[in-house]
């Protein structure tokens, strides 16, 4: 189980660096159109890319921090042991809605590769390096929450999320 959380961790730290990266290309790129009216053909479509797999690849991690949205405003009201009932039955939909969304993505990405499927852009990049993050992030967090529930059993955390109400 550690093994995942550390895979995961690992993923949220590269997810960082990329959303950072993605707002250094930005910040470039405005500079470079509106102060030298020099456009890059770069920074937009490098951003994106950075700025999918930045938020896909932190996805597990932020689950074993509780950092997800919750709404936990009716499920506070019922007993400890509902509520950990509540949030196990929402790990398992988490499990398995990622687990398909995984399933699928890891398809669409193979068919993108296997065709040479490219964005149209000026930099022409191949849409599969975009795609792939889908069955990355979402299979890592079908993994991750796995792990959350079998940490459950032992456990007295009766929510997913971090709460502020």
């Amino acid at each position: 189980m550690s093994v995942i959380s550390s895979v995961s961790r690992i993923a949220c730290v590269i997810g960082a660096v990329l959303m950072a990266a993605t707002g250094i290309m930005l910040t470039y790129e405005v500079i470079a159109r509106y102060f030298f009216i020099r456009p890059t053909i770069w920074a937009a479509e490098l951003s994106q890319l950075c700025l999918i797999w930045g938020c896909l690849l932190a996805m597990a991690h932020l689950l074993t921090l509780r950092r997800h949205i919750t709404v936990n405003a009716v499920t506070t009201l019922l007993p400890r042991a509902a509520q950990k009932l509540c949030a196990v039955f929402a790990l398992a939909v988490v499990i398995a809605f990622s687990a398909i969304v995984a399933f699928w993505g890891f398809d669409i990405f193979h068919e993108s590769f296997v065709r040479g499927r490219t964005t149209g852009s000026l930099l022409n990049l191949p849409v599969w390096i975009a795609e792939a993050a889908v069955p990355v992030g979402f299979g890592l967090l079908a993994l991750q929450g796995i792990v959350e529930m079998l940490r459950m059993r032992g456990s007295d955390t009766t929510s997913l999320g971090a709460t502020h109400e």
